[in-house]
């Protein structure tokens, strides 16, 4: 530890002796870095917070959906640092103003770039940060150029949103547009086709309807009869099976007239019905009439002396009613099915003895249904998106407002100056005294006896102290005070310099 701290003495020692060197050396350094910090241009910062709405119920109505107003608003915050759009912020502020080639306009584009961002704070909230520096410009200028910036960019991302997309839109329908034309005249080609086709050919058509659309129709109403008839089939099966277990009369009761009790019974029902809204086309109010019928004849029969063992039974009679419909019905639905099968037949064999022709009609008649459809799908889809688009113009669905305008710079945010001009200064003196000790290892001298021990391996018997007349002692002081005056003086620009960038931040602000 002794030696340690004898080698630090020495050093000491040795930039002491040689303090002027040092101080020279710090000078020179000291002025040429803050020569260099002063030509640092300050870089001012502005920032901006907008707020987005995009909470629209017409626009949901319209297919316009929440996802692609966000997907919208994410491609315009993408892109707003585009080369072109810094192209725009450039001639549109006073960065512009000496720009006069395309070179200096693409170098003039990549220097903004690196000094814009744009940040999404949270889902609807953003922020605009630009900042600039220039050295040929005053701190006024470079603020205010900082503050222009970011109101430009502003600008253009409220542009982009209101017109970027109406634009787009107006380039879809003139798209769908046409396609739209493009559909039409081939829908047109095959319609003709069709029609010099079916006048080649007007047995293939009846009534306006292909071979195979009759076919298929016919097909269709055969299938619908099938599922008819087996319904009417089983309920015709139904009845006979009540009637089986019915009997067709009741037990008389005297000849004082069953039937007519019966029968005044039965039209005191069918008086109910009737009063109960019941039309005579009702089915209970027909099977009502009928056993009132049957009754009838049955009591003109007691009357006449006739039917004293029994009465005719009304469930019977009525069920034999139903029977009697229900058959008519099979026999109706039989009669439609035969003759659908012939329209099926019939069509077939003229199909078998043509099939050229019918394949050549099923082509023709496939290729201008898919067209037709094609080009009805294409209409819709061109009513929507004039529909969204009228909306975006009318009824703009995204809202801007500006939360936090362009800030005005007050003070620079680079360079931190008073801390690059102290580093300077450190730097300085540390290279002065680097420089001292330097020379001194350099040359052949001994601060201490024992180093000269070490050095020579001889003994050293003493040494002798430097003796110094008064006019020796009184120009060592003046030097000294020169060179405490010259230290001084280093530090007094020092404190110069930073006063000077104080007062020159307090300008600007």
């Amino acid at each position: 530890m002794t030696n340690i701290f004898d080698e630090l003495r020495a050093a000491l020692y040795s930039v002491w002796h040689r303090r002027w060197l040092a101080l020279g050396v710090a000078w020179a350094v000291c002025l040429l870095g803050w020569l260099v910090v002063a030509m640092i241009p300050n870089s001012y910062e502005s920032k901006a917070r907008i707020y987005v709405q995009i909470d629209d119920v017409i626009a949901e109505t319209t297919g316009i959906g929440m996802g692609d107003r966000k997907r919208e608003i994410e491609r315009v915050q993408q892109t707003l640092t585009s080369a072109i759009n810094l192209e725009k912020v450039i001639r549109g502020t006073a960065v512009g103003e000496e720009i006069t080639s395309p070179k200096q306009m693409e170098g003039a584009v990549l220097g903004l770039e690196k000094k814009i961002k744009v940040e999404s704070v949270k889902d609807n909230l953003f922020t605009i940060t630009a900042s600039f520096g220039d050295g040929s410009r005053s701190d006024a200028e470079n603020a205010r150029i900082a503050q222009d910036i970011v109101q430009k960019l502003i600008d253009i991302f409220r542009e982009e949103n209101l017109s970027g997309s109406r634009g787009q839109m107006t380039t879809s329908l003139d798209f769908m547009d046409q396609q739209l034309a493009s559909r039409q005249r081939e829908l047109e080609a095959a319609e003709q086709k069709r029609l010099a086709f079916e006048a080649q050919n007007p047995d293939l058509i009846q009534g306006g309807v292909s071979v195979m659309q009759r076919l298929e129709a016919s097909r269709a109403e055969l299938r619908g009869i099938d599922a008819d008839l087996a319904a009417a089939q089983s309920a015709l099966a139904a009845i006979n099976g009540q009637l089986a277990g019915t009997p067709q009369s009741l037990p008389g009761t005297g000849p004082s007239g069953g039937a007519r009790s019966a029968l005044a019974q039965a039209q005191a029902e069918l008086s109910g019905m009737k009063s109960r809204g019941l039309t005579d086309n009702h089915p209970d109010v027909i099977a009502a009439k009928n056993q009132v019928a049957a009754l009838r004849s049955a009591a003109a029969a007691e009357g006449n002396g006739g039917g004293a063992g029994g009465m005719p039974n009304p469930a019977y009679t009525s069920l034999q009613s139903i029977k009697a419909e229900r058959q008519a019905n099979v026999q109706a639905l039989s009669t439609r099915r035969a003759a659908v099968q012939s329209e099926v037949a019939r069509i077939t064999t003229q199909q078998i003895s043509n099939p050229q022709v019918a394949a050549e009609q099923a082509r023709i008649n496939r290729d201008y249904d898919v067209l037709k459809q094609q080009y009805d799908k294409l209409l819709q889809d061109r009513e929507e998106l004039r529909l969204r688009g009228q909306v975006e113009t009318e009824h703009n669905s995204i809202r801007f407002q500006v939360i936090d305008p362009p800030t005005t710079p007050r003070a620079p945010v680079a360079p931190n100056r008073p801390l690059l001009l102290f580093a300077v200064l450190v730097v300085g003196l540390g290279a002065g005294a680097g420089a001292a000790f330097a020379l001194s290892q350099l040359r052949s001298t001994f601060a201490k006896v024992s180093k000269l021990e070490r050095a020579t391996g001889l003994p050293v018997l003493g040494a002798v102290s430097q003796t110094m007349t008064d006019a020796a002692r009184e120009l060592r002081a003046r030097r000294l005070k020169y060179f405490y005056g010259a230290t001084a003086a280093l530090g007094g620009l020092f404190v110069l310099l930073l006063v000077i960038e104080f007062i020159q931040v307090g300008m600007v602000a």
